[in-house]
């Protein structure tokens, strides 16, 4: 209100609640505008949804380069290189070894450090980490805790993530992750932190999902260079007469190597179980195993699983033929060594009695030749 001087009469008291009231609409507005841009991170077209192309991913890589790795030393290993194992103190500390790095992508915008998850299934799983940082783990820092590394065998799987704060829960759509980092209600009045330990958790979730395709791959990969070296054996079988014929080094040297497969598919390792027991004891709320098996899902795992165990039990008859032709070609030789004993013994048994008969002539001629004098 002015008077008759143009001076603005109104209160300033009123003046400052209406700047007030004018910050809380701007501040409301761009949380509703950061809202619905998070939302658009996902569109759909019927039933099916889709990552809108142009959100800003990033990448999470997997890397399986050993059987198995030892915690214990891989911890000793990577603190000496002046890493922090376990810095939001998630609790799944020796099942799984989580660091965090500060070696980021050159393209990437915010501060926000990359992750590494170390699995005792010989796979390491990087969140937002250069490759070459990735490498040294995987070439350099792990080696002396690995059992039977297989660096030329080296397996990567990538998957794309974003986060989405507007989200309390996590979700994969199609082969992208989407990261709910809002953190769930809570009176803890340190809900922030939490919100962080959570979110490691279902990266770990996520991240032990995609070790478990990339473990997977590797006994994929081990079966096909067995296949490759034993694809002419039908052909052989079938041929009227084969023109090799296996050693036994050769037989046992393939079977071993077929049933190294199937042990580390379906006995060392946790690859055909539902979930595993490191979320067994998770809040329930979190819904771990579903990421985990989301993640599943996403890659086909459970109908490689089942594609695998097939081509390894026509693989295992092919073995069974070999073990079969090596007995059979084994009792072979068994019957000609008999035969030829026993026909060593006929002619030793001809010969004595030839011997005899002679002897007996012999005595004979004599006596009679006595007798007549």
């Amino acid at each position: 209100v002015k008077d008759d001087t143009g001076k603005d009469t109104q209160p300033k008291a009123k003046q400052k609640a209406a700047r007030k009231n004018a910050g809380k609409t701007s501040s409301l507005r761009s949380v509703a505008v950061e809202a619905q841009r998070s939302r658009s991170f996902v569109k759909s077209r019927g039933r099916q949804r889709f990552i809108d192309p142009d959100a800003d991913t990033k990448t999470l890589t997997a890397y399986c380069a050993a059987e198995t790795y030892d915690i214990a030393s891989a911890a000793s290993l990577i603190k000496a290189q002046g890493y922090e194992v376990d810095p939001h103190q998630t609790g799944l500390y020796p099942q799984v070894i989580h660091v965090q790095t500060s070696d980021r992508p050159s393209e990437v915008k915010d501060s926000q450090q990359g992750d590494i998850f170390i699995f005792p299934s010989g796979t390491i799983v990087t969140w937002n980490v250069r490759e070459r940082e990735a490498l040294k783990f995987v070439h350099q820092i792990l080696p002396p805790c690995a059992d039977n590394p297989h660096p030329k065998l080296l397996e990567t799987e990538d998957l794309d993530y974003l986060a989405d704060p507007s989200q309390e829960t996590s979700s994969v759509v199609g082969d992208t992750i989407v990261l709910g980092t809002k953190a769930l209600p809570t009176d803890s009045p340190s809900s922030s932190e939490a919100s962080e330990t959570d979110t490691t958790l279902a990266k770990i979730a996520f991240s032990s999902g995609l070790a478990r395709s990339t473990k997977l791959a590797v006994l994929e990969s081990l079966l096909s260079n067995y296949q490759s070296a034993t694809r002419e054996i039908p052909n052989m079988l079938a041929s009227p007469r084969p023109s090799r014929l296996f050693t036994r080094s050769f037989i046992l040297r393939k079977t071993g190597e077929l049933l190294s497969i199937r042990a580390q598919l379906n006995l060392y390792s946790e690859l055909t179980d539902s979930m595993p027991d490191i979320f067994w004891d998770s809040r329930h709320e979190l819904g771990l195993g579903e990421y985990y098996d989301q993640v599943g899902r996403a890659l086909d795992v459970g109908a490689r699983i089942k594609v695998l165990n097939e081509k390894i039990g026509f693989a295992q008859e092919i073995a069974n033929v070999l073990r079969e032709q090596l007995s059979e070609k084994h009792g072979l030789r068994l019957e000609w060594a008999i035969i030829a004993l026993i026909a060593v013994e006929v002619v030793l048994e001809g010969y004595r009695h030839w011997v005899e008969e002679g002897r007996t002539e012999r005595l004979l001629r004599e006596w009679l030749e006595r007798e007549m004098e």
